[in-house]
């Protein structure tokens, strides 16, 4: 079958049609305003040209347009857009033959090419089609989407339109009319080039195609004598989440949650370290004391991929009716200044010691599935040490809040918490100690033995590498420390000193101090099973023969799989189904892997949801909360991730997307902090007030509105950025 008409193809035909030939066969099928047209499919050879005229002359014979349409395209994460031919106003047969051929030809030009290794799909996987369609004399055209690209508000259709062809509007060449509809009302406009009953028909035809394909769409529509005509409709990509309304509790807990998501979570971590490492401890530790919801269904998933960042709406049950005495009674039991002495973290470090000492390699693959819910097992204790001692934790702080407050000290609370000493102030210590040796008596291993399991991106997924996974961004940190000697003020020795007079405010703010310790340094120890999780999630890779990709994959689907090592025995696995098990798993990764492609650039929340809309009045460059104190005036500096942290020169303002305790040696560095995410308590706020610099936590837009060497002034009394 060389050619078929487009009334006689469905959604289902993309092996046969590609994505455009199947889709507007779908829509045909459904009674959408369609130009007749055809097909001529993957299976025509070289000698299609007469079953190719006799279906151009069945159309008349007049002006048709010609587009390539390749098996992969419109497809979600690989759309394909622009990178086959399309030919407008063909006309004769032979014309028709020759453009059918030059599209079918561009599936091997450099960009389609390099376009397909980009996501990973094998030259001999793609085939190419041809649709061609009456020709529409378009009086207006253009594009429609059915969702906003911008926002991803579910309840808007935006249409782009100019005179004439539209296809100077999709290939940018123009600047088109921009109309948007919320509800059938058009809310806004550049240009009155449509009629408002036109730019109404065409969102009505819009919600139409979303509501039969099942998913917000691109439509291709042009406008002729009135009447509207579909020319092409495909899968919206790179689509933001919808927009959604934050109460004040959940814009907190947004806050708080949005640091720990600076990248998008894979399948892996999904089915990992997500539900049972430290978000998961928390939602015990928070469900203990009444509250149900506040980390469950946050990261909703489509097609194996997160799609976004839903804040989560925490509800109180009974049980939080007993919540103050419970906290009451733990209070009085559990002193989070001697939490280490508890035998319920004795036993977890052995337990810790034991799994570190296990030689994952020579593990055979019964004995390595079992690894990764060993490590998950061994962060179950560190829930209960938190359920003891967050309550002492939090009234100590209240308290020390309260009583400076009532003294008109309060601004001294922030410094006064600056004061504890935590792993994280050792890991410090020892890079400067580290960065004071001659290169040549550097010796990392003992370092990386006590703090390589730190996170370098985020604590909540396994997908990111650790320290001792990237031991380089250590060197640079140690190199960075020891060309430009670290810059300290002792913030809360100074307001130590500003209280002295009172002893009791003296033991409790020893006492929150205390309370910050245990919450930094239990952070600290429930990430020690991090690496073994990891560890065994990569030797899967390996002996399945997709490294890191592993991680693309659940957990439960890699323990569905035979040990690869085993030998197949004909009769219970031919090979032929072998080879289909492995075709299968290497499709789901490759549609994973595009899916996240489609997605990168597409943050899972909006961050002014979250910390608010940027300045609006251009007295600030940015705003955010402040966090620490002081004034700095320097160059801009845009750190994204940890293997940029070289590029911060000493004096700089740091300018960041997040931060966690790997980025803390900075600071040692910066002139001023400023976050996109995060709040008063988080890790950046807490070791910029212990290094005396100003901070500036929850701007949103720091690193996309700030430039490298901008010359600023960081605020962080006020929480503003403004020009120098």
């Amino acid at each position: 079958m060389t050619v078929v008409s487009l009334r006689d193809l469905g959604r289902d035909d993309v092996a046969l049609a590609g994505g455009k030939g199947a889709n507007l066969g779908e829509l045909v099928r459904a009674g959408f305003p369609v130009p007749d047209g055809f097909v001529v499919t993957t299976a025509a050879s070289g000698d299609s040209p007469s079953s190719i005229t006799e279906a151009y002359e069945r159309l008349g014979g007049g002006p048709v347009a010609v587009r390539s349409s390749a098996t992969a395209e419109d497809l979600p994460g690989a759309t394909f857009a622009g990178q086959q031919e399309t030919y407008l106003n063909v006309v004769g047969a032979q014309e028709v033959v020759a453009a059918v051929e030059r599209c079918r030809a561009s599936l091997w030009t450099e960009r389609a090419v390099a376009y397909r290794a980009r996501l990973g799909i094998r030259d001999d996987e793609v085939g190419i089609a041809v649709v061609v369609q009456v020709m529409v004399p378009a009086e207006f055209a253009g594009v429609l989407f059915t969702a906003d690209p911008l926002t991803g508000a579910r309840d808007r259709t935006v249409i782009d339109a100019t005179a004439g062809l539209g296809e100077a509007v999709v290939s940018g060449t123009v600047t088109p009319d921009h109309y948007v509809v919320v509800r059938r009302h058009v809310r806004s406009r550049s240009g009155n080039l449509l009629p408002d009953k036109v730019i109404r028909e065409l969102a009505r035809l819009g919600r139409r195609v979303e509501r039969h394909f099942g998913a917000p769409q691109d439509i291709e529509w042009a406008v002729v004598a009135g009447r509207i005509s579909l020319v092409q409709a495909r899968p919206m990509t790179a689509l933001p989440p919808p927009p959604v309304k934050l109460s004040a509790m959940r814009r907190r807990l947004a806050s708080i949650l949005v640091e720990y998501l600076p990248v998008r979570p894979y399948p892996m971590d999904m089915s990992t370290w997500v539900p049972y490492g430290p978000a998961g401890l928390m939602a015990e530790v928070i469900g203990h004391f009444g509250l149900h919801g506040a980390f469950t269904d946050y990261l909703p998933e489509k097609d194996g991929v997160v799609t976004a960042f839903v804040p989560p709406s925490p509800r109180p049950t009974w049980a939080v009716l007993r919540a103050p005495w419970r906290i009451a009674s733990l209070a009085r039991r559990f002193d989070p200044a001697h939490w280490t002495d508890d035998p319920r973290f004795i036993d977890f470090l052995s337990g810790v010691r034991a799994a570190e000492s296990v030689e994952i390699g020579k593990l055979d693959w019964s004995e390595l599935l079992k690894m990764p819910h060993r490590a998950l097992e061994l962060v179950k204790p560190i829930t209960g040490l938190r359920i003891s001692y967050f309550p002492r934790t939090g009234l100590s702080f209240a308290r020390l809040l309260l009583a400076l407050k009532l003294m008109g000290k309060g601004r001294l609370f922030g410094d006064l918490l600056a004061g504890a000493h935590t792993r994280t102030t050792d890991a410090n210590l020892e890079l400067e100690r580290l960065a004071s040796l001659p290169p040549s008596e550097v010796d990392l291993a003992p370092f990386l033995a006590e703090y390589g399991h730190r996170e370098t991106s985020t604590l909540i997924l396994v997908s990111p590498p650790t320290w001792s996974d990237q031991p380089e961004m250590v060197t640079d940190l140690i190199r960075m420390l020891a060309s430009q000697p670290p810059h300290t003020a002792d913030v809360s020795g100074a307001a130590m000193r500003q209280i002295s007079k009172h002893k009791f405010l003296v033991r409790w703010a020893k006492a929150a101090q205390a309370g910050v310790a245990f919450r930094e340094d239990s952070h600290f120890h429930f990430t020690r099973p991090l690496p073994l999780l990891r560890r065994s999630l990569l030797e899967m890779g390996r002996r399945l023969g997709i490294g890191e990709d592993i991680f693309h994959l659940r957990l439960e689907e890699v323990e569905a799989l035979p040990d690869p090592a085993a030998p197949q025995d004909p009769a219970i696995c031919p090979a032929n189904a072998r080879i289909l098990r492995a075709r299968i798993l290497r499709d789901l990764i490759r549609a994973r892997k595009a899916k996240r492609a489609e997605l990168d650039g597409v943050p899972l929340i909006d961050p002014a949801l979250v910390f608010g809309a940027p300045p609006a009045d251009g007295s600030a460059l940015v705003a955010g909360t402040p966090a620490s104190r002081g004034k700095a005036t320097g160059p801009v500096r845009i750190v994204l991730a940890a293997n940029e942290f070289s590029r911060l020169k000493a004096g700089d303002i740091l300018v960041c997307p997040y931060t966690n305790p790997s980025w803390t040696p900075l600071f040692q560095r910066a002139a001023a902090v400023v976050v996109d995410t995060g709040g008063v308590g988080s890790h950046a706020a807490i070791v910029a007030r212990e290094y005396g610099i100003p901070a500036i936590m929850g701007t949103a837009c720091g690193t996309t509105v700030l430039t490298d060497g901008q010359m600023v002034v960081a605020d962080g009394d006020t929480g503003r950025v403004v020009p120098a």
